[in-house]
């Protein structure tokens, strides 16, 4: 099998403050191959480095899937030729970078997402999922594991999640938008990608400082419970208090103009 390309297994478009990122492997269903997870590792690398990027769209080349999660091809390929289990030929096999990125990251979901799609979703801050398709956690149908989606647990109610994870069935996007894990369902591909640049640009448009810092403060929060995580929120946004953008906001509040962030 011919080695494939990084950069056109998953892509990535850059433009006014927003990266775009795609998976491209529609003809297996946007499935993670080794090499697919090594790129996406890479390019969270790449966002966090740019002070340019101000938000992140994730997607993939519409297939009727937005990601099948692991290539198991590959995966039973490999562990026939090589005796290897395809996870330990990857950096970060629970994709656990993603969660650390700075800035704000949106799943615009082009179809249905499970196993390693369902954690690309959960692992973004915002989700976008289309009509008619549906999402889960379907390791246990597999033989495979599935501790990425612990966080899910401060998402949706822990019975869900219980149930997602010993059935391995699928759950309809609209009943995910319901308990609250998917924000928007939007009619069409077209529709999801179009709402996701909206929320993208209106993200970048807001002061820097403080959505770094909002996004920060929720992920810590989550880690450490309540009362410590307010705690901490309250240093992570004590350089936004401190910044010039903070002066600015209100100053053109007041001369009835739009603000000109600094980030600083």
């Amino acid at each position: 099998m011919q080695a494939e390309d990084p950069k056109d297994i998953v892509r990535l478009e850059q433009s006014d403050g927003i990266a775009t990122i795609t998976l491209n492997r529609p003809e297996r269903r946007n499935a993670l191959s080794v090499a697919a997870a090594e790129r996406l590792h890479d390019l969270w690398e790449r966002v966090d480095a740019s002070d340019d990027i101000r938000a992140v769209i994730l997607t993939a080349t519409p297939c009727g899937t937005f990601c099948a999660g692991m290539d198991l091809k590959e995966a039973s390929a490999m562990r026939a030729s090589q005796g290897l289990d395809v996870l330990s030929q990857i950096r970060d096999p629970f994709h656990e970078r993603m969660r650390k990125v700075r800035v704000p990251i949106i799943a615009a979901m082009t179809g249905h997402f499970t196993a390693g799609g369902f954690m690309l979703s959960l692992n973004a801050d915002l989700r976008i999922g289309l009509a008619g398709t549906s999402g889960g956690i379907t390791e246990a149908k597999r033989g495979r594991g599935s501790p990425w989606a612990m966080p899910l647990l401060w998402q949706i109610p822990q019975p869900v999640v219980m149930e997602m994870v010993l059935t391995g069935e699928l759950q309809s996007v609209e009943r995910l938008q319901a308990l609250g894990f998917v924000n928007h369902v939007e009619p069409t591909v077209e529709a999801v990608l179009k709402r996701a640049e909206s929320l993208a640009e209106t993200i970048r448009d807001n002061a820097p400082l403080s959505v770094v810092a909002g996004k920060e403060a929720i992920l810590r929060t989550m880690d450490l419970g309540c009362e410590a995580g307010v705690e901490n929120a309250k240093n992570i946004y004590r350089k936004v208090y401190d910044s010039n953008d903070a002066q600015e906001g209100p100053r053109a509040f007041t001369e009835k103009r739009a603000p000109i962030w600094t980030g600083t």
